[in-house]
């Protein structure tokens, strides 16, 4: 095949030849892709060797099911090396590890990391390593050079996806000591014989994701005993830690986020974990009142009141909190009544019933979700009038609970793709629809409700039903609507996992 372009386009890379043992160097090469696209790239190779590039191997790079196929094109087109699994970095001499990485823009012109940035596999077949700073690990990430494209779907091919942002990238200090404790986490749980519970929940920044295009290749014996077979991980950082990366280290966009930890050299003291508790945890037994009071907050009881007295007893002004960004931590006010009960179930992400019947569940949102997000539960109890701190946790789903969700979730999910019926009765308030999805009733974990108090419903006879407006409702699969909906954890659920750790601790 034949690629014609307009070469004055692309005749200005690679007018030089880089110095394989100078990172600058390599990074000043790479900058030439700056604005390019992919085929760009694929043209100046036939400009440059003056012949066809073979249709099959413009085809694999182009495949979108294909992992890294853009990253190998760089690799083996610009960079001139074969791609391999070789454990050293790719640029060796230099210390430099190559990622090519997508990002992309939501409707406000929001950037944000299109995927998590895998950087090196974790061995089944060895003993870890104690040290990160002597680890395989490290010498795969202590240098990168980050290479980001705009991942434009209306695009007809990948291949024309533009090189926006091209940068080396080390880790600033402070990320650095959280990414130390978030490997000693990781490698503790296998030197266990527990890789089976990983889940990139556990960490901050780091995490440990999983590998493998199917179930069955993907489990594999762990080298520490018992051996229980354990899903392929390897080492990544995490979307959130990638998206702040490139907004606020590489696009050098406003930093309109405040920092907890303001001092690196607290973390060669205490964990992460233990600096935010600690931070909460000093209020315990004090009333919202009284923290409204010492923080100089209007004490009105409005539903913002508590995470917002929970930022401030953070040193959290603005309710962004530059370590939650990066580390996808997602605080939650718990709020007991007198006997500890909680009658608020906990809102998950809105989803769509249409995008809902396509996936998988190790595909899906709601996994994603859950198996990457951590929450910060600070739990109050009501006394009185007033609702008094009791303390707080960083909180991940383990593993065991998400197999429970899954079964859960496929429940929904089969039901609406089956297709939702529904039921009108009447009633002296109007008329009551019901449907034939799984209640709350049906499941330990997880259940959906409606994401909005606004209620419209479309049958596919074009009645209408509900005090709400379209944009309050979902286009099912069939055509009909019904109000907008979103997972929520069970409070049952909630309050056990509370008090089960405050008994732990």
């Amino acid at each position: 095949m034949i690629i014609y372009l307009d070469y004055d386009e692309v005749m200005g890379m690679a007018r030089f030849e880089f110095d394989d043992r100078n990172p600058k160097s390599i990074e000043e090469y790479a900058k030439q892709l700056l604005g390019k696209s992919f085929y760009d790239v694929i043209g100046w190779k036939i400009e440059r060797d003056q012949h066809q590039v073979a249709e099959e191997q413009i085809n694999s790079y182009a495949n979108k099911h294909r992992k890294g196929g853009l990253g190998n094109l760089l690799e083996n087109v610009y960079f001139n090396y074969e791609s391999n699994s070789d454990p050293h970095a790719d640029f060796v001499k230099a210390g430099v590890e190559l990622k090519v990485t997508p990002y992309e823009k939501n409707k406000k012109g929001e950037l944000r990391a299109g995927e998590r940035l895998v950087l090196t596999m974790i061995s089944y077949n060895s003993p870890v390593e104690e040290d990160f700073f002597q680890s395989h690990l490290w010498e795969k990430c202590r240098l990168l050079l980050l290479v980001y494209y705009l991942r434009d779907k209306t695009l007809e091919s990948n291949l024309m996806y533009s090189i926006d942002y091209v940068t080396l990238f080390t880790p600033p200090a402070k990320d650095l000591e959280i990414i130390r404790q978030d490997y000693r986490k990781i490698i503790d749980k296998i030197k266990a014989g527990k890789a089976e519970e990983l889940s990139e929940g556990d960490t901050i920044y780091l995490g440990a994701c999983t590998k493998g295009a199917t179930a069955a290749k993907s489990i594999v014996p762990q080298f520490y005993p018992p051996y229980t077979l354990a899903k392929k991980r390897a080492f990544c950082y995490k979307n959130s830690y990638m998206t702040y990366v490139l907004n606020q280290y590489i696009v050098n966009g406003v930093n309109t986020y405040e920092e907890i930890i303001t001092d690196p050299a607290e973390l060669e003291k205490k964990s992460f974990e233990e600096i935010i508790t600690n931070k909460i945890n000093q209020y315990i037994g004090t009333s919202d009142e009284m923290l409204c009071t010492i923080f100089n907050r209007e004490y009105n009881n409005n539903k913002a009141q508590w995470i917002e007295l929970a930022y401030r007893m953070l040193g959290i002004k603005s309710n962004r909190a530059e370590e939650f960004a990066k580390a996808n931590i997602v605080p939650k006010a718990i709020r007991l009544d007198e006997k500890g009960t909680l009658r608020e179930n906990s809102p998950l992400p809105q989803f769509s019933f249409r995008d809902l019947v396509n996936e998988e569940w190790e595909d899906s949102t709601l996994y994603e979700y859950l198996s990457e997000t951590k929450f910060l539960f600070v739990i109050y109890q009501k006394q009185n009038s007033n609702y008094i701190l009791k303390g707080c946790l960083l909180w991940n789903m383990p593993v065991k609970d998400l197999e429970k969700v899954k079964s859960e979730w496929e429940a929904i999910r089969d039901v609406a793709r089956a297709g939702i019926k529904f039921q009108i009765t009447s009633s002296a308030n109007g008329p009551i629809v019901k449907n034939n999805l799984p209640k709350k009733s049906d499941a330990e974990i997880i259940h959906i409700r409606p994401h909005t108090a606004k209620r419209y419903y479309q049958f596919a006879d074009g009645s209408i039903i509900g005090n709400g407006t379209l944009s309050d409702s979902d286009l099912l699969p069939n055509g009909e609507r019904m109000p907008k909906q979103s997972f929520w954890l069970n409070n049952t659920y909630i309050v056990n996992l509370i008090n089960q750790r405050m008994r732990e601790n």
